[in-house]
């Protein structure tokens, strides 16, 4: 066997949402410290933490695989979807990917489950090679449910159906975390392998880091349920066993198929994405004819300052006198948006700013550092005149500081969904997307939640969680708290309850928790 002896290809992060408990940062570090060439992070449903995945595991030396963990319709049992994994080779197969994604939160969600189904799959083939590596799912996929279920028959020809929908680049998948059948299930995959001539992969289907987490990770997957951790009767689909294992645990759970260990290692070689970061894509701005984007920009500056300095001076002789400085600086200011490559995105803000005023939607004056451009207030994205005020372009824009500016722009809310179709409409919803945000647990809104989970009573977690100081704007941990409630160290020193639930607050400390638009 080579120096490595496996890679992970199954992560579910906290990105995750209802199920995982993994920080990016710590995942990646714990790759590197047992020498694992390669990561993947396979979140449920979902791409949101790829991008900073991506950054820390380069930043690390780990070479970073970007994939999914994907819910396959059952036509013929609505509600028991299968699962397949699905492992991005190029950049080809990132863009299928996201469509795919996008397709099933837009036109195939049931009972809040983001479904692809097969025929999407298929007609990737038919237009070529999607640029996709999939994974049977183990007993999650419909492969391994068949076998768990003694259909023999239907496994294999599930197993065919993708093998051919991804030629050369389907595997079926085997795992040894203590599951219920995992002996037979491995037996039965192998040898329907054999049958097939497919290749078998062996992953680990990693929830958190630590078996100490266990509980923690536990106590999340209730919430998302709305269970309590003690009920009997609850779902339990995971176990301690699901923690981050090392590459020598991995060959010790496989010492008997090292093949399978191996095609870890085949199938990370294959997943070469590169994504380009920092470098902003904007649709193209439409122009007259003969007229460069930057002479663009240049001419509606000037005709829209010289609208605004009719405004602010209608004595002819003293706007004369000002005009001097605001021409001096509208140049110093358009020289920079050029420089800088960002004409389209100044003239596309006005552009739909000006479509929300015609159209009767109203739109804020503007704040944050764009109040300081002379040519946002010329373009009439801003109504606050920054020589007026002494405000810098240089806390917005800066040639030093190279990032894409960012004006804070509020529209009345019940105009805002107009606006984002008048955009759509005019780039194409391709080149539109919105851009979501992720909570993250506080001490407060934890307490209640673990109170919940554990069953401890409203009276309970609602004295602890008032001892818990409210401070808007910064984020106040359990340890904070005690430093300032002498009381809350006293109660979790001499409290059973108190004791667990500050145990799992801590381990839910900035985990994200939920996002929203």
């Amino acid at each position: 066997m080579t120096a490595h002896q496996f890679i992970h290809l199954r992560l579910h992060t906290e990105f995750s949402i209802v199920d995982g408990l993994v920080r990016i940062d710590d995942a990646v570090k714990s790759a590197a410290a047992d020498s694992q060439p390669a990561l993947a992070i396979t979140d449920l449903s979902n791409l949101f933490g790829l991008i900073k995945f991506y950054r820390a595991a380069r930043g690390a030396g780990v070479k970073p695989i970007a994939g999914c963990d994907v819910w396959i319709t059952n036509d013929e049992q609505r509600d028991k979807p299968s699962r397949l994994l699905l492992l991005v080779k190029n950049h080809n197969g990132y863009l299928r990917l996201c469509e795919l994604l996008s397709k099933a939160w837009l036109e195939n969600q049931h009972r809040g489950r983001a479904e692809i189904r097969i025929e999407w799959l298929q007609a990737l083939t038919r237009d070529g090679n999607p640029g996709l590596i999939a994974l049977s799912g183990a007993q999650q996929g419909d492969v391994g449910s068949a076998i768990d279920n003694g259909n023999l028959a239907a496994a294999e020809r599930h197993a065919s159906r993708w093998a051919e929908i991804f030629p050369g680049h389907f595997y079926l998948e085997v795992q040894r975390f203590g599951q219920h059948g995992m002996e037979n299930h491995v037996r039965q995959t192998v040898a329907l392998a054999a049958k097939l001539k497919l290749p078998v992969v062996a992953t680990h289907p990693v929830q958190f880091l630590s078996r100490e987490e266990f509980v923690a990770h536990e106590a999340r997957t209730c919430i998302s349920e709305g269970e309590i951790l003690a009920n009997p009767r609850r779902s339990k689909p995971f176990n301690e066993q699901q923690n981050f294992k090392t590459q020598a645990e991995m060959a010790a759970l496989f010492a008997d198929l090292p093949g399978a260990l191996q095609n870890s290692i085949e199938i990370a070689r294959r997943c070469n994405l590169q994504l380009e970061l920092g470098k902003p894509k904007l649709p193209d701005f439409p122009t007259p004819p003969g007229v460069t984007i930057d002479e663009f920009l240049v001419m509606e500056a000037n005709a829209g300052l010289e609208e605004r300095l009719k405004q602010l001076y209608p004595d002819e002789q003293k706007r004369e006198e000002q005009r001097p400085r605001y021409e001096e600086r509208l140049r110093f200011e358009t020289d920079t948006i050029i420089k800088m490559g960002f004409p389209g995105y100044f003239l596309i803000v006005a552009d739909f700013i000006r479509w929300a005023k015609k159209n009767g939607v109203p739109v804020g004056p503007g704040r944050g550092s764009g109040a300081g451009s002379l040519v946002a207030y010329s373009l009439l994205i801003t109504d606050l005149d920054p020589l007026a005020y002494n405000l810098l372009f240089e806390r917005f824009l800066n040639p030093e500081r190279v990032s894409m500016p960012d004006f804070d722009i509020d529209f009345c809310q019940e105009g805002r969904d107009r606006v984002i179709q008048y955009v759509k409409g005019r780039y194409g919803a391709d080149a539109v997307s919105q851009i979501a945000t992720f909570g993250t647990m506080a001490a407060k809104a934890a307490v209640r939640d673990v109170g919940r989970v554990l069953d401890l009573g409203y009276n309970f977690c609602d004295g602890i969680s008032k001892l818990i100081p409210f401070k808007p704007g910064k984020h106040v941990t359990i340890a904070d708290a005690k430093k300032e409630e002498p009381i809350l160290a006293e109660r979790e020193e001499k409290e059973g309850r108190c004791v667990t639930s500050a145990s799992l607050i801590r381990q839910w400390r900035n985990l994200t928790w939920n996002h929203c638009r």
